[in-house]
């Protein structure tokens, strides 16, 4: 078993104590001076030491028990050289954290495991950042080898039907917990795979949360709750890592448990808290070419399967047309996410994606189309401090001409930035009260008039 598990007589391999002590990036300062934690650090560097001594081909064939009586001298000798004292419950505990991490997705295990990194970002085996707070970070995390890193990938893609490749070089898969994944390899990716982790929290934002956050005011979480439990459609835009699928998962949190919601995703990762969801995801087509299933197709199913709202995790092509043609027929009350800098770009890209399903619609036709499904807009922008606000929420009114007519209700207003570098600002109203208020207030539903007072700072 040893001369299988571990390298090679002759091999080069460092001792543990020209293991390089550097101090990972990974821990806050907070955790850097309390001594109980920092035992992070010395598992990054425990894990760097050990994937030196492991033979990697044969770790998937070990049970559990094996891989714990195999881990436990190295890492009661590694301690040693280290200085690092613990107790025989902590030993055992460290032990089963490594094997666990070994069977899991080796090196980035830890990352995966704190809740305060949203993304982590692999450039190549020897290169590993993470984002925190909005800013990102070098840790000390790596893996052996290309062979390594393309190992743990394949385990990534294999676990949700999906394969990478040189013929399929670019994947997205996701994670058992629901964390959306991007990979790109050779010869896509010059210099070795490459791989991107969007993190959620295990615990979804609620509207709440985002509030005491300074995401948005009470006054604008207010308007949005009643929005979404009144079915008005709307559309959550905002630039890459903004936070438009957060907002989603808190928005969705005021849909009614009754209600039957049908989502459709390239990789499943909405966290909706509902009873009643049916999850559908997208899938590519298969070495012949065959079996591909688009989100074109699943929105198109989807309108068979008696959905009361159906949310799209984020609408890119052909399937916009049918969105719309869902939220025109009964389908009220339906959100998606769209990659867009401001509401009127919002409208624009929309509008090119509608083309793309290859309809014979002029102009003037889709965006009479755009106008009367869609009664919302909301903007999410990512500050350069890193952190994420609504910076307006606009209400579509229809057409004048052949423009759709947008006003906004709610925006934020950016005043300056601080001594630490943080942006601050303030949320405002304009004072108009959105057209929907009349129609959601026949079913119960109101929402305090002094929140649209422009001299009300929110």
């Amino acid at each position: 078993m040893v001369g299988r598990f571990f390298r090679k007589q002759g091999e080069q391999a460092p001792e543990p104590h020209a293991v390089e002590e550097v101090p990972s990036p990974v821990l806050t300062v907070e955790a850097q001076a309390a001594p109980e934690v920092d035992m992070v650090s010395e598992r990054v560097n425990l894990h760097r030491f050990l994937l030196d001594k492991i033979n990697l081909t044969v770790l998937d064939t070990l049970e559990t028990v094996q891989l714990h009586d195999e881990l436990r001298p190295m890492v009661r000798d590694y301690l040693k050289i280290q200085n690092v004292a613990l107790n025989a419950r902590e030993l055992d505990s460290l032990v089963s954290d490594l094997a666990d991490e070994m069977l899991g997705l080796g090196p980035i295990e830890p990352l995966l495991k704190d809740d305060s990194i949203a993304d982590i970002l692999i450039v190549g085996p020897k290169t590993v950042y993470i984002e925190r707070y909005g800013k990102l970070l070098l840790t000390d995390v790596r893996f052996k080898d290309e062979r390594h890193l393309l190992r743990i990938i394949n385990k990534i893609v294999a676990s949700v039907g999906r394969r990478v490749d040189e013929a399929s070089p670019l994947v997205d898969a996701r994670l058992a917990d629901g964390s959306r994944v991007n990979v790109a390899i050779r010869p896509i990716a010059v210099d070795g795979p490459q791989v991107s982790i969007r993190k959620f929290s295990r615990r979804p934002f609620n509207l709440s949360t985002l509030v005491s956050k300074g995401a948005l005011p009470e006054g604008m979480a207010q308007l949005l709750a009643a929005a979404v439990e009144g079915k008005v459609s709307m559309l959550i835009s905002g630039g890459t890592g903004s936070g438009k699928t957060t907002m989603l998962n808190a928005l969705s949190g005021f849909i009614p448990h009754e209600e039957r919601l049908v989502t459709i995703e390239d990789a499943a990762e909405l966290q909706l808290q509902q009873k009643h969801v049916v999850r559908m995801e997208t899938r590519p087509p298969t070495l012949e070419g065959k079996g591909e299933v688009t989100q074109r197709d699943l929105v198109k199913n989807a309108l068979r399967m008696r959905p009361d709202r159906i949310i799209i995790g984020e609408v890119r092509g052909g399937e916009a047309f049918d969105m719309l043609q869902a939220m025109n027929t009964g389908h009220e009350g339906s959100m998606s996410t769209i990659h867009a800098n401001n509401t009127r770009d919002a409208m624009s890209r929309l509008e090119q994606m509608v083309g793309m399903a290859g309809m014979p619609m002029s102009q003037l036709s889709i965006r009479s189309q755009i106008s009367s499904a869609i009664h919302m807009v909301l903007q999410l922008n990512r500050m350069r401090d890193g952190s994420r606000r609504v910076t307006a929420i606009s209400e579509l009114t229809g057409l004048e001409g052949e423009v759709i007519q947008i006003q906004d209700i709610m925006r934020y207003n950016r005043v300056g930035v601080d001594e630490n570098g943080r942006i601050f600002g303030e949320f405002r109203a304009t004072g108009i009260r959105p057209r929907f208020l009349q129609e959601i207030a026949t079913i119960g539903l109101k929402v305090d008039p002094k929140i649209f007072d422009p001299t009300v700072k929110q």
